[in-house]
């Protein structure tokens, strides 16, 4: 019997692309379900065929009589069978490692290393992730709520991956409003080492100048109504880094390894700072091309990056960013924010002006990650910008996804050249840090808020305001004219210039906008991207601080020895010391950033009212003092 399926979201087909057209609720029939990229071949009760995102899709019982049962969409479908090859690996790799783990599970560290692998039929979110997600419109919420004394829900990066993009699926309004949300939703299908795969998923972006009621409800239900899923659409297999070691074991493993890559940090004049390369370099992003695959089934953008060191170009899509974004967020999320990437789109993806606004968005990501000294130095983010053909760039691909120095492990990179903290210190500079950033988190909102009603009303009612006044004035130099007196033609005329010009003032309005507003927000979008990494940082950096605290106890029932104690009290030092240095270029780049921005907005809106005072001077000029 065929399979049927219940459209979940409303699709439009791009002419040209042999998609097809669905709405919400229909029931379709699915005659590939495995076309590729993250889509199916459907064909709907008038018979006409084409493809649909597996994603806006709900799997129907065989009956096909319930289109409100609870079935597994496709993605979710792939993902579970993905999921026992991922757990067979997770066991492999387990027997490897049972000297440390039963060390660690002695005292009491690493409960959730002992727990059965989930059931491949009926996965559900942890705790964890049931609290993250209820969480609402805060980020900050599940690491204010969170026990300090609680491991698991502490280490966010080593152990709770998927809620943390769970949490942030819902995280503000800016991110649904915006189309730009803070946390990646991971690849539904795919083959990692096909070079044309395409993982654009069906998500869509809004500009600011957007109706922003309908945007965020439309993006809060969506949201809303996957969130339970989107956690669970990552194969784990695709991504081993999110099955990396816990904080416990970077901070009691007896012996770290040496890496190839070292990290230095040392004290210069505003505190410990990262090593900064002698040469910088910046990567443009431009010349956009349209491709096709799959026969020219499915079409993509592709965009030549160029690094100004080299200037030797490659070309990528968008799925080869995020694929760099996640790996980026998987080796340095821990001690490093990592901004996400302007959101992913199905629809409308063509246009001229959604390809402008995603490489300008691109542009700034890459020019981001360019200025960090670490990032910009990796031996990942390199190969990025430097492969010479397809198989060196699929062997630069299984490297970093077989890296084991992921997650709470890049701290076992970093040498401070710097004495040890003591403990107090190190709580109080991870303090600091928490207090400073939720202060900032919120006056980004607020600027971002406020910026986005300025923005409606110079688009919307302002200028029909000024057009009413250039109407009225027009009307009335009409209805002067009609008097038959010959003496008041040129008052008539002023008159009549001085509408027009009204109604130019008006245009200069509804523009403006995109010559200031535009860069001050797409700032403050970055720097909501960079805020909302911070209380996992910071939520991973106390519960090292906490472990800290209890290992006096550990010490007396002998359980650990006072070196391994010490070894703890220095490497969580470590860690503070890397905070410390990223705060440091944090708040350089911030100072720059926002100079440049405010700067730049000031002197656009200085020009726009010397345009607007000159065009009224001209009209003023038309009436003679009597």
């Amino acid at each position: 019997m065929a399979t049927k399926a219940r459209v979940m979201y409303d699709f439009a087909a791009e002419p040209g692309n042999n998609e097809l057209t669905v709405n919400e609720g229909e029931i379709i029939t699915i005659t590939n379900p495995d076309v590729g990229g993250g889509w199916l071949e459907g064909r709907n009760s008038k018979g006409e065929r084409g493809l649909v995102p597996t994603d806006y899709v709900e799997i129907l019982p065989n009956d096909g009589k319930d289109p409100f049962s609870c079935g597994n969409s496709v993605a979710d479908q792939a993902f579970l069978d993905s999921l026992s090859a991922s757990t067979a690996q997770a066991n492999s790799s387990a027997a490897n490692s049972n000297n440390q783990v039963d060390i660690l599970a002695q005292i009491g560290c690493i409960e959730s290393l002992s727990q059965s692998p989930p059931s491949s039929s009926s996965p559900s979110p942890s705790p964890t992730i049931n609290k993250q997600v209820s969480s609402g419109n805060d980020p900050w919420s599940a690491w204010s709520a969170s026990k300090s004394g609680n491991w698991d829900s502490t280490d966010g990066w080593g152990a709770k991956p998927e809620g943390t993009t769970a949490q942030r699926n819902t995280s503000n309004n800016w991110d649904t409003a915006f189309g730009h949300p803070q946390a990646y939703q991971g690849p539904a299908t795919g083959d990692d080492d096909e070079w044309d795969e395409d993982w654009d998923d069906p998500k869509s972006a809004a500009p600011y100048f957007k109706d922003s009621e309908s945007t965020e409800a439309g993006g809060a239900q969506r949201g809303n109504s996957r969130a339970g899923s989107s956690s669970m659409k990552l194969p784990l297999n695709k991504f081993p880094g999110f099955a990396k070691p816990g904080m416990e074991q970077y901070l009691l493993a007896k012996q770290l390894a040496k890496p190839k890559e070292k990290i230095p940090i040392i004290v210069g004049d505003y505190g410990p700072m990262w090593v900064y390369p002698t040469s910088t370099f910046d990567c443009v992003v431009a010349d956009p091309r349209k491709g096709s695959k799959m026969y020219g089934l499915k079409s993509y953008i592709e965009y030549q990056l160029t690094p100004t060191n080299t200037n030797r170009s490659v070309n990528h899509r968008y799925k080869h960013f995020d694929w760099l974004y996640e790996r980026l967020l998987v080796k340095f999320g821990s001690a490093i924010p990592i901004p996400s990437l302007p959101d992913k789109q199905v629809t409308g993806r063509f246009e001229e002006e959604f390809i402008k606004m995603r490489m300008e968005r691109l542009q700034a990501w890459m020019t981001r990650m360019c200025r960090h000294p670490v990032i910009s130095e990796s031996e990942l983010f390199q190969q990025f910008l430097n492969f010479r053909d397809e198989k060196e760039w699929k062997s630069g691909k299984r490297k970093a996804e077989k890296d084991e120095l992921v997650g709470v492990m890049i701290f076992s990179t970093m040498e401070p050249e710097a004495p040890d903290l003591d403990l107090l210190e190190i709580e109080q500079k991870c303090d600091a840090v928490g207090k400073f950033t939720r202060a900032m988190d919120d006056g980004v909102k607020e600027l971002l808020t406020v910026g986005q009603e300025h923005w409606k009303r110079c688009t919307g009612p302002l200028p029909k305001e000024y057009q009413k006044i250039g109407k009225a004035l027009q009307s009335l130099a009409t209805v002067f004219s009609s008097s038959g007196y010959q003496g008041e033609t040129d008052l008539n005329a002023a008159i009549t210039e001085a509408g027009k010009t009204y109604e130019e003032i008006a245009g200069l309005v509804a523009e403006q906008p995109k010559k200031d507003l535009h860069f001050l927000m797409e700032c403050n979008h970055e720097y909501k991207g960079f805020l909302g990494c911070f209380p996992d940082i910071i939520g991973a950096h106390k519960g090292a601080i906490e472990k800290v605290k209890e290992s006096d106890k550990l010490v007396a029932t002998s359980k650990i020895t006072p070196q391994d104690k010490q070894n703890m009290v220095k490497r969580v030092g470590t860690m503070s010391y890397a905070l410390q240095a990223e705060m440091n270029h944090f708040h350089s780049n911030r100072i720059y950033d926002y100079n440049s921005v405010i700067r730049l907005y000031l002197e656009q809106q200085v020009q726009f009212y010397e345009t607007i005072a000159e065009k009224l001077r001209q009209a003023l000029g038309r009436f003679p003092v009597m």
